[in-house]
């Protein structure tokens, strides 16, 4: 059975990639990443019941300071307001993009990944229908890919980046994990509350917008009752 490292947050998208890598056969190592982000305990929550619930036993839990240290985050300071609303298309950077957070998540990942010698490393990156973080885009996880090779051991295999969802909607990945039975109770996706899902920050619209999309309802709490019309 060829060993897997997961980036997963205990989000919608890391949770279903989870899913799939682990409904393709692979052994997984779950890695989980705290940078300083408003809701990481309520994140961490999630990962701990997304790995019991998919049976994954190897976990590797890392904190960084660094990112909040550098700022440049609406999601690292509680005291900056974040956007309301889903808009792919909106002009410029959303204030809840975090600085290459995702290149140093999976650089992480690939040192792990090289300890282990595992063969791949997955992660649930999303183009398609995302905020328009430029570190989800195809052009940068292939480009990512051959860095990870480059400075990889020579004598480990050089690990897969493998992005399932990357060109899916978000109807579509909540289709897909309707379909695998992921564990999609557990997971957590809101910005900025931890009890009960806000509703209103662009995350909470996208995954609302993509449970309805795919006819189903979110499992998920929210503040509201999880009726927020999605907006862009």
């Amino acid at each position: 059975m060829a060993r897997a490292i997961v980036v997963l947050s205990g989000g919608l998208d890391s949770t279903v990639t989870a899913t799939i890598a682990k409904a393709a056969g692979h052994e997984l190592a779950a890695l989980h990443v705290t940078y300083g982000q408003r809701t990481a305990r309520r994140e961490r929550t999630a990962f701990e019941a997304v790995c019991d619930a998919l049976g994954i036993t190897h976990r590797q839990v890392v904190e960084i300071g660094y990112l909040t240290a550098f700022g440049g985050s609406a999601l690292l300071d509680p005291t900056a307001p974040l956007p309301e609303g889903a808009d792919p298309h909106r002009p410029g950077l959303p204030p809840s993009y975090v600085p290459q957070r995702n290149g140093n998540l999976l650089f992480i990942a690939a040192a792990w990944a090289e300890v282990l010698r595992a063969e791949s490393i997955w992660c649930g990156l999303v183009e398609d229908d995302s905020s328009g973080y430029p570190d989800c885009r195809q052009v940068f996880r292939d480009a990512l890919e051959r860095a990870i090779a480059l400075g990889n051991d020579d004598t480990a295999p050089d690990p897969t980046l493998e992005t399932p969802l990357i060109g899916l909607s978000k109807a579509a990945i909540v289709r897909r994990g309707l379909a695998l039975g992921a564990p999609l109770e557990h997971t957590w996706s809101c910005y900025q509350a931890e009890t009960l899902a806000c509703g209103v920050c662009d995350s909470c619209q996208l995954r609302l917008a993509g449970f309805a999309g795919a006819g189903a309802s979110d499992p998920v709490p929210y503040s509201d009752g999880g009726r927020s019309p999605a907006r862009g």
